[in-house]
Formats: C-alpha cells, structure tokens, sequence
C-alpha cells in the first residue's frame, strides 16, 4: 500500500511541476528477443514511467536489435535516434575504463556479491562517469555468471583446459584469459558459435546458462564446467539528450521506474538460469561445479597484475577486493 501511495504521490509531482499535458513518444532498444528477462523488465519500465508522469512519456521498446546491433545502437543513443536502452558492460567500458575490473575473472563469488558494490557507493561513481560520456544509468541489471562448456570431452579442472579451442568475444580480457589456460582464443560471431560447435571448428565456449540453453548450443557440447568465471552487470541507460529535457521530478519518476525494473530483471534472471539448467540436465548435459578456484585464480595473476598497474582501473579492483 505504501509502495502506492509514494507511487501515486511521484506523479501528482510531476503534473505539479507545470509539464506539457501532450504525449512525448520514446523509443528503447535491446538485443534480446521477447520473453527475455531484461525485455519483461524493460516493458515494465515503460508502463511505469507512463503512470508516474500519467502519460506524458510512452516508451516503444524496440527488441531483438531490429533497430541495429549493439555499436550501431550505442550511437543512435548519443544522436538521439533512441532514447533508452539496455546495454552490456562492453560498450559501456569502452568509454569508462573503470567498468572493466567488472569483466575480469573470478572477482565475485556470486550476484548479489557485485550488487552490493553497484547498489552502492562505487555503482554511484560509475553512473557519474557514464553521464558525462553519455549514458544515464537508472538501473543495474544482471548480466549473468559466465561457464565453460565443451563438445569433445568432460571439464573438471584447469588443467582439462589445456590445449582445447575455445571461443570468447572480441575481448582483450576475454582472449588474455583464454591464453593463460593455456587453451587457445577463437572469437568468431555469436551467431556462429553453434555452427562452429558442431563442424568441430572450437572445442568449447563460455557464456551465461540461459544464452547456452536458448541458443541451442546444449544439444551439442554436453560438458559443463560452471566456473562462474566471470559475473559482470548490464545497464539500462537513458540519453543524456532526453536527460537534459526532464524536470526533476521526471528526472525522479525515470529513476524510480529503473530501480523497479533492475529488481525485477534480478529475479526473473534468477527463475531463467534455474530453468535453462533444468532444461539442459533433463536432456542429458553433464554438470561439474568448480570446487576449487584456486588453481584458475593463480594461471590469472598477470591478468590482475596488468589491470592493478591501470590507474583508470585500480581504484575500481581495489574498492572490490577490499569488501
């Protein structure tokens, strides 16, 4: 009841604040098809920005990159062309280095462990960088815990690693990481990577339960490792070009409606990975948990170091490592 009084509240604020009564259509974009945990809580994002600012601003998601691919949206978001959209940490880094301590491997134990930095002082000084180059953050969603999986033979430790072909984006962190198992990078499409699996092109991959159970690529390389390698965040973002437009208690409504869509992407993330994983283990994939970190932890140690050494890094690994 509380939660709609405020809510209430919030948008008789923004009618108070002497706003235009005609509509203000936006568009938002994302990569991700119907259905999909950061598209459900997109939608709700725009139905409640609607209700708070009663109408003054609805939102048109525009999903599964219709409008473009992620570098071609980053821009339409600076020109304008788009006014909200989902990203993945990778572009976001590009323009605030800091992002990046986010990518490297095993620097959290789980989700809620990298939250509780980005639901805090440290995801408040990110979002103040962002804003400068461009992005509005007005939520933190999940991006997922990252595992190995292979098509020609079991993973149980780091040693397995060995020698085998593995895919990993166009990533310096990614392709460095791959190196220092001594396995060799392949970085081939997205797209691709099924096709690869079964030519026997790579001999494994890594990404997020849901990407491997949606994508098909389950039916193919029936070996899970789950290393939780790497747990990075998404953001969803509003244009500086629309930001500077909005009153403050707009500013307000934008941001209460981004908080309470990043809560719910969490929880409908969650209920995804726990069924893709029942989905895949129905159809037979073999999962093996890491039990041990250490032996991946130690091969990463000239990762860390040359990302320590990174004044436009350091500040952000070493607020981390210290909680």
């Amino acid at each position: 009841m509380l939660s709609i009084v405020r809510s209430c509240g919030l948008a008789l604020l923004v009618l108070s604040a002497g706003t235009a009564v005609a509509q203000t259509p936006l568009r938002a974009w994302n990569i991700h098809p119907d259905g999909y945990p950061v598209t459900e809580a997109m939608k709700s994002f725009a139905a409640e920005v609607a209700s708070l600012t009663a109408g003054k601003y609805t939102i048109e998601l525009f999903s599964n990159a219709v409008l473009g691919d992620q570098p071609k949206a980053v821009q339409m978001l600076k020109t304008g062309e788009i006014d909200v959209a989902e990203f993945s940490s990778a572009p976001l880094s590009d323009v605030v280095p800091g992002l990046k301590a986010f990518n490297l491997p095993f620097l959290f134990i789980d989700s809620a462990h990298m939250f509780r930095h980005l639901d805090g002082r440290l995801g408040e000084q990110l979002a103040e960088r962002l804003k400068t180059a461009g992005f509005v953050v007005v939520g933190w969603y999940d991006g997922g815990a990252r595992s190995f999986y292979c098509g020609n033979k079991p993973i149980t430790a780091a040693k397995d690693m060995v020698g085998q072909k593995i895919r990993v984006q166009q990533s310096e962190i990614y392709i460095e990481m791959v190196k220092l198992l001594e396995a060799t990078p392949i970085s081939v499409p997205y797209k691709e990577v099924l096709d690869n699996l079964q030519q026997k092109k790579i001999d494994c991959a890594e990404n997020n339960m849901p990407s491997y159970e949606s994508t098909g690529h389950y039916k193919v390389a029936r070996y899970v490792y789950l290393t939780n390698h790497v747990i990075s965040p998404e953001a969803l973002v509003v244009s500086t070009k629309l930001w500077s437009k909005l009153s403050e208690a707009e500013r307000a409504a934008f941001k209460k409606a981004g908080q309470n869509s990043a809560l719910l992407m969490r929880d409908l993330w969650n209920k995804r990975v726990a069924a893709a994983r029942e989905i895949a283990a129905k159809d037979g994939v073999q999962f093996v948990a890491m039990k041990d970190p250490a032996p991946f932890i130690r091969r990463m140690a000239p990762l860390y170091a040359k990302y320590m050494a990174d004044p436009a890094i350091r500040g952000e690994l070493l607020s981390i490592v210290a909680k």
